[in-house]
């Protein structure tokens, strides 16, 4: 008893002088820098460009791609027929590679919870970032299917191309079939849109959407063939159809970084960013010149003395690599927002 009472008031002593350094002055200027920099880039009139083409993009391809589930022959009971697969898996396809091919060269072109997720293991793209971009094509997304619903008559809208589980699999199949797809769809991203390859010649944007088309014809079947966890959503909300809808989230999640680690650290390894991540761990955070150089701007722009999209984008500008020829570290371009 006598133990236990000794380690309560170990434990309240410790808690008690994390509270207190907490609320120094020192401690709250270091936590309000982490979060400001871990923000840096955000608050450019560049980045709401590409959020606004990530809401754009998804709100075109949903509005087109689940319009063509919509099945026209339902309100004529002689003549009534299911939607024809191949439409549809053509029309997902194309309208992602027109999607890409748009707006591949402002944003990215993600379109896709899962692709920006594995962009973010791949360390092509910030986590805040990141966040904006999932908001962007969920919005987007839910606006899509909002229009499709109030355009669409009652008698033919059916259920408005909510992906839903095969009644004759279960939903751990579900799960195994749009983790596979949404890995070859990946996959595909990353292999057609690596700047490293010399080999390339054709359209990527092409390939990605022959991508998904090929997880369509397959699996529309089995799980309606999401391999789109923002596309699934739209629909789902506006329909208030939740049924396995967390199989459209999980699957294509777990899909997607997979594949992206699949393919950046076991068939095409990059030297360099291994190097970089070995140096990253072992640099003291918050040490070095870059770091004091953002506490300053922030210091300057929570003044009023700079304009508020000029102080932030610091890894377009002061980005760093070590350069072991050289022995010193060597000034290079920015952040790479995407590989699409």
């Amino acid at each position: 008893m006598s133990e236990y009472s000794n380690a309560l008031a170990r434990l309240r002593t410790c808690w008690s002088k994390c509270i207190c350094h907490s609320r120094s002055k020192h401690c709250r200027f270091r936590c309000t820098t982490r979060i400001m920099t871990a923000f840096k880039g955000v608050w450019t009139q560049e980045f709401w460009r590409c959020v606004a083409a990530e809401f754009t993009a998804t709100f075109i391809f949903v509005l087109l791609s689940v319009g063509s589930c919509t099945n026209w022959s339902a309100g004529d009971a002689q003549h009534a027929s299911a939607p024809d697969l191949v439409l549809i898996s053509l029309c997902f396809g194309l309208s992602i590679a027109t999607m890409v091919q748009c707006f591949g060269h402002v944003s990215g072109a993600h379109l896709n919870p899962a692709v920006t997720v594995a962009m973010v293991m791949t360390r092509n793209l910030s986590v805040a970032k990141a966040v904006f971009y999932l908001l962007a094509q969920c919005l987007g997304s839910v606006v899509g299917a909002a229009v499709l619903y109030g355009v669409t008559p009652e008698s033919v809208r059916g259920g408005l191309g909510v992906t839903m589980v095969q009644t004759s699999i279960s939903a751990g199949h579900a799960l195994v079939v749009e983790l596979f797809i949404t890995f070859q769809l990946v996959f595909t991203v990353f292999a057609s849109c690596d700047p490293k390859r010399s080999d390339l010649s054709g359209s990527p944007s092409l390939a990605i959407g022959l991508s998904v088309c090929i997880g369509h014809l397959f699996a529309i079947p089995y799980t309606g063939a999401s391999m789109n966890p923002a596309r699934s959503f739209g629909p789902a909300l506006v329909t208030w159809n939740w049924e396995n809808h967390w199989v459209y989230w999980v699957a294509p999640v777990l899909g997607g970084i997979l594949a992206a680690s699949f393919y950046t650290f076991l068939f095409f390894p990059n030297p360099e960013r291994k190097q970089s991540y070995s140096q990253d761990r072992s640099r003291v955070p918050f040490s070095s010149t870059k770091y004091r150089e953002v506490q300053r701007r922030l210091s300057v722009d929570m003044l009023g003395k700079q304009p508020l999209f000029t102080v932030m984008d610091m890894e377009a500008s002061e980005k760093k690599q070590w350069e072991p020829e050289k022995g010193k570290e060597i000034e290079v371009s920015g952040e790479v927002l995407s590989s699409v």
